[in-house]
């Protein structure tokens, strides 16, 4: 039995290296809308047998149960790792054979994309990882059995579950998807998804927040910045 898991936490405290760009407040917009967005590409797969959410969000904890999510309820959140560690050791003991954890801040995701994953055959124990657009993060991660190893997401994750995977002298696939890839963390995260993610709720977020005027100002500031650099 293969299931999803998504992990969401507070959007209060999401998106902190957008702060240079966007207010507390737009990016909590910015996350849900998100949010939203992989809850439609999630409620649209045929691949999945079960879909969990693991949160301590109330409003997040309720969209998911429309949807008819399981959800996964934590006392507390220390770290997404933690969190999808704990999720997948229950998980695990309900009798799900492999879990694909997908973050809820890729607004490109389609359900295609989640389906194409779920449909690649490995045979257990293995792992299946999906690169980050600049090739160093983690952006999707199965593993069958779903506790065969320790999340590592943070910096250099793709280099430590691979690390990981190959302590045990296990299989690890990577598998590169265009969409999955795009995450948002950075503003240069926001230039890609204004120039890929039309008719995304993301997008329609930045629109309202007229993104574009303040990327071209934050851009000319930032080359400035390091021009004064080269010169120091």
């Amino acid at each position: 039995m293969k299931a999803l898991l998504i992990p969401i936490k507070d959007p209060a405290n999401a998106k902190t290296r957008l702060a240079p760009l966007l207010s507390p407040d737009e990016r909590r917009r910015l996350a849900w809308a998100m949010f939203e967005d992989v809850s439609r590409a999630v409620a649209s797969t045929t691949k999945a047998d079960r879909v969990y959410l693991v949160s301590n969000f109330a409003p997040a904890i309720e969209h998911a149960r429309r949807l008819g999510w399981a959800v996964l309820v934590e006392a507390a959140q220390s770290s997404e790792s933690a969190s999808i560690d704990w999720a997948s050791d229950v998980l695990a003991e309900r009798g799900i054979d492999a879990v694909l954890r997908l973050p809820a801040d890729l607004p490109l995701v389609r359900a295609e994309d989640i389906d194409a994953l779920l449909a690649i055959e490995v045979s257990a124990p293995a792992a299946l990882l999906v690169p980050s657009r600049e090739g160093t993060g983690t952006n999707a991660i199965l593993r069958t059995p779903p506790s065969l190893f320790p999340s590592r997401f943070g910096p250099n994750s793709l280099a430590l579950h691979r690390a990981e995977a190959a302590r045990l002298g296990l299989e690890c696939r990577i598998v590169n998807n265009q969409r999955i890839a795009l995450d948002i963390d950075e503003p240069a995260d926001l230039q890609a998804l204004i120039e890929l993610g039309q008719g995304t709720a993301a997008y329609a977020a930045l629109e309202a927040l007229r993104i574009t005027g303040r990327l071209q100002a934050y851009n000319k500031s930032y080359r400035g910045t390091e021009s004064q650099r080269g010169f120091s």
